[in-house]
């Protein structure tokens, strides 16, 4: 099992990288975003608001736009082998369901690490100055927030009919939490009916670890974030197993 799994992944990992575009947009392009508008903030004289942003909002939102990435390749992905027929000969193979849907999420993971350390290094040289954010545990944090989201990323791959409407239906369904997780205007700020919203997603809490973590607060504030997100990977999990449509 753990040969077919690391043979698997392998192969899951050319075939990404062979598509540019793929790559470039679920790597390149969110550690773009960080430099370039780190750049332009700090170019400029900021007010202390956008100095806050500059500092922990801005690497927050970076890494977040490459968790999203990632979920919406992972989507587009399943999308393309069901509708293709890959899925259901794959289901064929000596290789458990498990087996094959753990190979697409630890090709996720390795890329957004990679995507992660790309940012680090561009931050270091270009933006922000004098901030030295803990690495490591920032990396867990990612790891954590990653593997829960991706976790949703299963639950649209099993009700998006056709890959033409995967990233535009995933897209519809993940940016909109961004908007309610506290990245740009606290929770407690916003109406009644977007709290609840924004409670119910698993971004909120990913938010909140990744900003904590990024300041230096110890793990042991946010254990409630660490318990809701691993929460929301096994409710995902567990309804993307009951509707999954391999064919």
């Amino acid at each position: 099992m753990l040969r077919g799994l690391l043979k698997l992944t392998w192969i899951e990992t050319k075939i990404f990288m062979r598509e540019p575009l793929g790559a470039i947009g679920t790597i390149g392009v969110p550690v773009l975003v960080f430099v370039v508008v780190g750049r332009a903030i700090t170019a400029k004289a900021p007010t202390p608001s956008l100095s806050n942003f500059a500092h922990v909002g801005l690497p927050v939102m970076a890494t977040i736009l490459i968790v999203i990435s990632t979920v919406l390749s992972l989507v587009t992905i399943i999308s393309i082998y069901r509708e293709g027929g890959i899925l259901k000969r794959l289901r064929a193979t000596p290789l458990r369901p498990q087996t094959i849907l753990s190979a697409h999420v630890i090709v996720k993971l390795m890329l957004t690490l990679v995507s992660l350390l790309l940012m680090f290094l561009a931050g270091k040289r270009y933006f922000p100055p004098g901030v030295h954010p803990p690495i490591i545990s920032f990396t867990f944090a990612v790891a954590i927030s990653t593997w829960s989201i991706l976790s949703t990323g299963f639950v649209i791959a099993s009700i998006v009919p056709t890959a033409r409407f995967a990233q535009p239906i995933g897209a519809v369904l993940l940016y909109p939490m961004v908007g309610v997780s506290g990245l740009f205007v606290p929770v407690a700020s916003l109406p009644p009916l977007l709290r609840v919203v924004a409670h119910a997603s698993p971004m909120t809490y990913a938010v909140s670890l990744l900003q904590g973590i990024w300041i230096g607060e110890p793990w042991s504030a946010h254990v409630g974030d660490v318990g809701a997100l691993v929460g929301f990977f096994l409710l995902f999990t567990a309804i993307s197993a009951r509707i999954f449509r391999w064919e």
